[in-house]
């Protein structure tokens, strides 16, 4: 996706998020473990000082102190993260910046982060029982980062074993494909690009009625369980 368009999304996501910080900030995340909204928006505003380091300090070690516990001083802490980001990020996206996995550049994070909050509004709707559909365009970004990103980084780290035979994934509302894994697919699983990314991040079961398998399903099934988004939030960072 174009650098604009990402940054445009990025906004609105995490405008979304902030939305949710009017809730109960108690409430359980559902996907991550044992984190609350709290923890979650802990999470979302921390990662994106550090990422914002990664781009005026060029280094990934940043640590931004904790979140303020009070919700009105939260909300405020999250609104001048979100605005240190979208400032730091609004440039050429070839500039240089700190990455965990190549490109090393700007637009690396442009996509990270415009992804991170995607993904983590429809948690914290999701908490709240507000869910909103995501873009399906940027959605299918989202599966694409999966498989050429965030899987061969944990690939090669060792936190994942590569898959063995190939999975195919389709959009059916996109008319987008992607295959991950070597050789020809085993199983091809089709549906809508919102529901493809939130398997692969694992906010739907693996055995949902929406998904359209053909092939050996048993062997897709069996990729798709070593995925390494199907994990806590921070095991895809460093």
């Amino acid at each position: 996706m174009h650098s604009a368009s990402l940054l445009l999304h990025l906004r609105g996501e995490l405008e979304g998020f902030r939305a949710c910080l009017d809730g109960d900030l108690s409430v359980s995340v559902e996907h991550c473990g044992e984190w609350t909204l709290y923890d979650l928006a802990e999470h979302l505003g921390s990662s994106n000082l550090w990422a914002a380091a990664a781009v005026t300090e060029r280094r990934g070690d940043h640590k931004p102190p904790p979140a303020p516990r009070d919700p009105a001083e939260l909300t405020r802490w999250f609104d001048e993260a979100s605005e240190t980001l979208l400032k730091v990020l609004d440039t050429d996206p070839a500039t240089e910046a700190w990455t965990f996995h190549p490109p090393h550049t700007v637009g690396f994070w442009q996509r990270r982060r415009t992804l991170e909050a995607l993904v983590h509004r429809w948690d914290a709707e999701h908490a709240l029982g507000t869910t909103r559909p995501l873009d399906p365009e940027l959605a299918g970004e989202g599966v694409a980062e999966v498989f050429d990103t965030l899987a061969p980084r944990q690939v090669a780290r060792g936190r994942v074993h590569p898959p063995r035979s190939a999975l195919r994934l389709e959009a059916t509302d996109t008319g987008t494909s992607w295959t991950y894994g070597p050789g020809t697919p085993v199983a091809t699983l089709a549906a809508p690009a919102e529901q493809l990314l939130l398997l692969l991040w694992g906010r739907m079961p693996r055995t949902s009625g929406i998904f359209d398998w053909t092939g050996d399903r048993r062997a897709g099934l069996a990729i798709l369980a070593d995925t390494p988004t199907r994990r806590r939030p921070e095991a895809v960072t460093p």
